[in-house]
C-alpha cells in the first residue's frame, strides 16, 4: 500500500495546491490513498465544512487536524455528522466532538488505520499522547496491520520520542504543526517510517504560511492580524510504501512540488 500524507494545508493557496498537484503525485508514485492535515485550511487557522469538503472532493480520503481543530466553531456540527472523514487529536477530553482514530478502506479490501495525536510540549496540557495511543493501536491492529500516526506538536524531541515509542507497533509516525519540512525521513529499526515534520501545503514566501509583514510586526510587538500569504505555493508531504501483510514500512520519500504560477 502506498500512502501520500500531506502536511498542514494553509488557507486557499494550500487548497489550490492540493487540487492542482494531487493527481500528478498519485500517478507518479502509484499512490493508493491520500491523507492530509487540514487544521489550517480555512483562512490559515481552523477548518470549515467548505475547506474540508474541498479537500475530500480533491481526492483526499481522510483529514487529520491539531490544535486549531475547533478554531472555527462551525466545524463542530460537520465533524459530528462526518466523524469518519475528519479526525481530531485522540488525547482531547472525552466529550469533544469527533474521533481521534479511524479506518480508511480501499475497494480491494485493504485498509489503513489512522491515529491523530497532539503533543504537550509548548502546547496545551492534554492527556498524555504516549498513554492514549497504545490502546488505539491495539484496537486498529484487529482490523489492519497498516497504521499511520499524525503526531501534531511543536517540539521535535516529542515527535522523535513518539517515533521510538511506536517503532514496530505502527507503519508510520509523521510529524505536523511546524509547517517546516525536515530532511530526516527514515525507517526506524522496528520497521516504522518516521519524519519529524512533513511540512505544509501553502506559501513558502511567508512566515509558516502567513504574510511576512504582519508576522514580523507581531514579533515587534504590534497587534497585527495574521493573513495568509500567496506566493511560492508548494505541496509538501511524504509517500510511504507499506507492506500490506506485516504493516512494516518499506520506504518513505519526501515530496515537494510548486504550484505553477506562484
Amino acid at each position: 500500500m502506498k500512502v501520500l500524507f500531506m502536511g498542514d494545508v494553509v488557507g486557499r493557496p494550500g487548497l489550490q495546491a492540493v487540487r492542482a498537484l494531487l493527481p500528478r503525485l498519485v500517478s507518479e508514485h502509484s499512490v493508493d490513498l491520500c491523507v492530509a492535515n487540514a487544521e489550517n485550511s480555512e483562512g490559515g487557522a481552523g477548518i470549515s465544512a467548505e475547506s474540508a469538503t474541498f479537500l475530500l472532493d480533491s481526492g483526499v480520503k481522510l483529514l487529520t487536524s491539531g490544535n486549531h481543530f475547533y478554531s472555527k466553531k462551525a466545524i463542530l456540527p460537520w465533524v459530528t455528522a462526518h466523524p469518519d472523514l475528519l479526525l481530531r487529536p485522540a488525547n482531547y477530553p472525552k466529550g469533544t466532538p469527533g474521533k481521534g482514530h479511524g479506518l480508511v478502506k480501499l475497494p480491494d479490501g485493504r485498509a489503513l488505520g489512522v491515529i491523530n495525536l497532539e503533543g504537550r510540549v509548548f502546547m496545551r496540557m492534554e492527556a498524555s499522547p504516549f498513554e492514549v495511543v497504545l490502546p488505539l493501536v491495539e484496537e486498529l491492529r484487529k482490523q489492519t496491520p497498516c497504521i499511520l500516526v499524525d503526531m501534531h506538536c511543536e517540539a521535535s524531541s516529542e515527535k522523535n520520542a513518539m517515533g521510538v515509542h511506536l517503532d514496530g507497533r505502527v507503519s508510520a509516525v509523521v510529524g505536523t504543526h511546524t509547517h517546516v519540512q525536515t530532511a530526516d525521513e527514515r525507517l526506524l529499526p522496528g520497521g516504522t517510517a518516521f519524519i519529524t515534520d512533513v511540512g505544509m501545503c501553502g506559501p513558502l514566501d511567508s512566515v509558516i504560511g502567513m504574510k511576512k509583514e504582519t508576522s514580523l510586526a507581531r514579533f515587534l510587538g504590534e497587534k497585527a492580524p495574521y493573513e495568509v500569504a500567496e506566493k511560492l505555493v508548494y505541496l509538501q508531504g511524504v509517500v510511504i510504501d507499506i507492506d500490506d501483510t506485516t504493516g512494516r514500512a518499506r520506504s518513505i520519500e519526501r515530496v515537494r512540488h510548486r504550484l505553477p504560477g506562484t
